[in-house]
C-alpha cells in the first residue's frame, strides 16, 4: 500500500510539473509530417444514422465515441472543419449527436447528392478558401465516402490524413482494402486519440492542458480512466493524508 501511496503522490507531482512551461522544448524542431491545429482542414463525412446501420467494421459505440473526440479536439484547437452530409433529410438522417454537440449549427453543413463529396463544388470551393493544403477525413463508409475524395484530393495535390477509428465500413474487408487503397495512393492514416495528442504534443503547453486532459478521460478508454483514477486519488490524499 506503502508503494502504491509513493507511486500516486509521484503522478500528482508529475501532473503539475507538466504544466510548467519548459525552456527545452522546441516545436520547431517537429517533423514537417506532424499535424498542427493551423495547417488543415477536417472534414467529417456523413456521420449520420442511416449511414451507420450498416457499418460493420467497428463496434457502433466506439464509432460514435471516436468521432465525438475528432469534433472535440478540432473545436478546441479552432480547426477549420466541414461537416458534409449526404441526402441529409429524405435518406441518410441527421448527423451523430457527438458532431452537433460541437458543430450545432446545422445550417453550415454541406448536405450533398454525390457519394464523392470532392465532386461537390461546394466542399471543393471550401477546402481552396481555407488556403490549407493539407486534409484529414472521416467518414462513412470508409470505402466510398472516404476514399473517393481522399484519392480525388490527392490528384489534385493536397496532402491527405485520414482517421481509421472515426471511419466505418459495410465489413471489416471492405475497412481494411478501403484503408490499403488509401495509403497505396499516398494518404497518411492516423486514429482519434493520436488525432488529439498529435495537436497538443507538449504537456508543458499548459493554456490547453486542463481541456485536452478532459476530452482525453471523456473519450480516452482506460487511458481516460487513469486520468480519472489520477484526479480523485490525488484530491483523495490531499483531504486524507497518508492515513489509509
Amino acid at each position: 500500500m506503502k508503494k502504491n501511496l509513493l507511486f500516486i503522490v509521484a503522478l500528482f507531482a508529475f501532473s503539475f510539473s507538466a504544466m510548467a512551461q519548459n525552456p527545452n522544448n522546441d516545436p520547431s524542431l517537429a517533423g514537417k509530417q506532424l499535424l498542427d491545429a493551423d495547417d488543415h482542414t477536417l472534414i467529417l463525412i456523413d456521420h449520420e444514422g442511416q449511414m451507420a446501420l450498416s457499418v460493420q467494421s467497428i463496434d457502433i459505440q466506439t464509432l460514435r465515441n471516436n468521432t465525438g473526440l475528432v469534433a472535440a479536439t478540432s473545436k478546441l484547437f479552432e480547426v477549420k472543419t466541414i461537416v458534409t452530409t449526404v441526402a441529409e433529410r429524405s435518406f441518410s438522417g441527421p448527423v451523430f449527436p457527438e458532431i452537433r454537440e460541437y458543430y450545432g449549427d446545422e445550417s453550415k453543413y454541406i448536405d450533398r447528392t454525390t457519394m464523392n463529396s470532392w465532386e461537390d463544388k461546394r466542399i471543393v470551393a471550401a477546402v481552396k478558401k481555407s488556403g490549407k493544403k493539407r486534409i484529414v477525413l472521416a467518414g462513412l463508409w470508409t470505402e466510398i465516402c472516404v476514399t473517393l475524395p481522399a484519392l480525388s484530393a490527392l490528384e489534385d495535390g493536397y496532402e491527405v490524413y485520414f482517421i481509421t477509428d472515426a471511419s466505418g465500413g459495410v465489413s471489416k474487408e471492405a475497412h481494411d482494402m478501403a484503408v490499403a487503397r488509401m495509403i497505396q495512393a499516398g494518404a497518411v492514416p492516423l486514429t482519434s486519440m493520436q488525432y488529439l495528442l498529435e495537436l497538443h504534443r507538449d504537456w508543458a503547453r499548459a493554456g490547453k492542458y486542463a481541456e485536452v486532459t478532459g476530452l482525453a478521460t471523456r473519450y480516452g478508454g482506460a487511458y481516460g480512466l487513469g486520468i480519472d483514477y489520477l484526479n480523485v486519488m490525488k484530491g483523495w490524499i490531499k483531504e486524507d493524508g497518508a492515513g489509509h
